[in-house]
């Protein structure tokens, strides 16, 4: 077998809540939704340079709580980028992780979480002996 990613899934409540924070804040786009018809629930793909996820308002598809784990590049940019946006919901903190990381933690309106890593440079490593 060899599997080429995973797509998570996260629950959702409000479908314009969930477009402001992943959309407008955290600057992803909308690459396709889907509904049964009309007033029923949404399901939905985000994408942000190389990352997909699921929002779902449907019941069973998943739980609120989720906690996600991305390996990404730029993290001090994209961090100053939403901070500079003020989202008046959340103001995350750029931190040094004890598994030699940079991370930024985000809570979304749906009690999930997304922690955004990046790997310590060699140097940053050094100084943290």
């Amino acid at each position: 077998m060899k599997c080429n990613k995973a797509i998570p899934i996260l629950r959702i409540f409000d479908y314009d809540k969930a477009v402001e924070f992943y959309v407008n804040w955290l600057g992803f786009k909308i690459d396709w939704e889907h509904t049964f018809e009309e007033n029923t629930p949404v399901y939905m793909q985000i994408s942000l340079d190389g990352i997909e996820l699921h929002l779902s308002e449907h019941h069973g598809d998943s739980s609120p709580g989720a906690h996600i784990h991305i390996d990404c590049t730029g993290l001090k940019a994209f961090h100053k980028e939403i901070i500079d946006k003020k989202y008046k919901y959340n103001r995350p903190g750029l931190e040094k992780t004890f598994y030699g990381t940079w991370a930024v933690t985000v809570n979304d309106p749906f009690f999930n979480k997304i922690t955004f890593n990046e790997e310590l440079t060699e140097a940053e490593k050094q100084n943290n002996n």
